[in-house]
């Protein structure tokens, strides 16, 4: 057994025992962790972690994450309402859950499972039966906290609901697993920003798994950036089921963490269900981010809109697999994916792979890759109209990046991420 499985292993046996079996959970997760020890972690001829290497993860040890403290200050910029976890522990002081609508529910799941409610188990206890799953299983078996937004039906939520996840460091790498819950009820809405942040260097495991339901007929606008510190691993998986009518948007910004790994799942199972998801993969410096989307249209006159850019520098590598299923009867179903990547380095790599199967009639669906250099053209233009290379460089990049961001629908949401993009390759960029 690898380091990793054992000391995975080691964390669950350390477990609080009342904190296990909560909800009646314990011979689940048990379950849970027993599949993920015996199939072990994929290798590269496992087709869903074939452009992802695990070996130098399989050689390391984590401690069970103890959590931390976050000085107020340092989340500033982020306003309420906010729920806020350091090192995988829920930080009442730096959370504030003012301005929410009180039939809105926002609250860590430790509460939730220390009330012993039964319809969550459900959720928590859900069994993931692929043997390419590891890390869902492991946080299955070890999750016992995360965040919990509930919108009863008819309610809109006009103020962003943050959602923020600080790596600290900490005497030891730790590794923290969260499980997470949106769910929307009939005709309602609400935004969601979602951070992962640093405070510092670390070398932490973070394994993140949320679940998104949308009843009838309603709103997700969802963004999700992710800026860890260049030590860190981030493990994240999204499903979501999409009701009658309803419209989930979403953009995700992979701009930090060493390795960084995110798998959006979302099946449209009612009618007129729509899909908009673009995205941003950064790797540079050697960093590797992987996503893997696998939508899936399984009912009439459903839409998703896949917008989706990447770019490597240095000896980076960035990974893509955008897969679409239109299932039989979902006939009317509209779906394009667009997949477009940058190389600016001769030591960086990119990997991308649309997928589409249709098996339904009179369906519309589209799909696209190309991985190329910055345009020579407008870079000389640029730079004849007196801009430095290195600014007229970034500017292109910004410029190319900018576009899955539209997809939001939020004119406030698309500057705040624009900007984010934007001081992210500042940083990057030499003097």
């Amino acid at each position: 057994m690898s380091a990793l499985l054992e000391s995975l292993k080691a964390g669950f046996e350390a477990l609080p025992a009342d904190r296990v079996e909560a909800l009646g959970l314990g011979p689940a997760r048990r379950a849970a962790l027993a599949d993920a020890l015996a199939a072990g972690l994929p290798g590269a001829r496992v087709e869903t972690w074939k452009y992802t290497s695990l070996r130098a993860l399989a050689n390391r040890s984590f401690a069970l994450a103890r959590g931390g403290k976050l000085a107020a200050d340092r989340l500033a910029g982020i306003p309420a309402p906010r729920l806020v976890f350091v090192n995988g522990a829920f930080d009442a002081g730096a959370s504030d859950l003012s301005s929410l609508p009180r039939e809105v529910e926002l609250r860590p799941f430790s509460q939730v499972l220390a009330e012993g409610h039964p319809r969550d188990a459900a959720v928590l206890g859900r069994r993931f039966e692929r043997t390419d799953e590891p890390f869902a299983r492991f946080n299955a078996a070890l999750a016992l906290d995360g965040a919990r937004l509930a919108v009863p039906a008819g309610i809109a939520v006009d103020a962003p609901v943050h959602l923020v996840f600080v790596g600290a460091p900490a005497g030891e790498d730790q590794a923290w697993h969260l499980r997470h819950l949106i769910e929307l009820g009939k005709g309602a809405s609400a935004t969601v920003l979602e951070h992962h942040l640093a405070t510092g260097a670390h070398r932490h495991l973070g394994n993140h798994v949320m679940h998104v339901h949308l009843a009838a007929g309603a709103r997700l606008r969802h963004a999700r950036r992710q800026q860890e510190d260049t030590g860190a691993t981030l493990l994240a998986r999204t499903d979501a089921v999409l009701g009658s009518d309803s419209e989930y948007r979403r953009v995700d910004l992979e701009l930090g963490a060493g390795l960084g790994r995110h798998e959006l799942n979302v099946q449209l199972i009612g009618e007129g269900a729509a899909l908009h998801a673009g995205g941003v993969l950064l790797a540079d410096g050697r960093r590797h981010l992987d996503t893997r989307l696998g939508v899936e249209h399984r009912a009439r006159d459903t839409r998703c809109e896949l917008p989706w850019r990447g770019l490597a520098d240095g000896r980076g590598r960035a990974v893509f697999h955008g897969g679409i299923t239109i299932q039989a009867g979902a006939d009317g179903s509209a779906a394009e994916l667009s997949s477009k990547n940058l190389l600016l380095s001769d030591q960086a790599e990119v990997d991308t792979q649309p997928v589409l199967v249709i098996h339904a009639d009179e369906v519309k669906a589209a799909h696209g890759a190309t991985v190329g250099r910055l345009d020579e053209t407008a870079l000389f233009y640029l730079r004849s109209r007196g801009l430095p290379g290195a600014e007229a460089r970034r500017l292109l990049v910004q410029a190319f990046l900018r576009e899955p961001l539209a997809v939001l629908d939020d004119s406030d949401g698309r500057e705040a991420l624009s900007a984010a993009i934007e001081r992210r390759l500042l940083q990057e960029t030499p003097a």
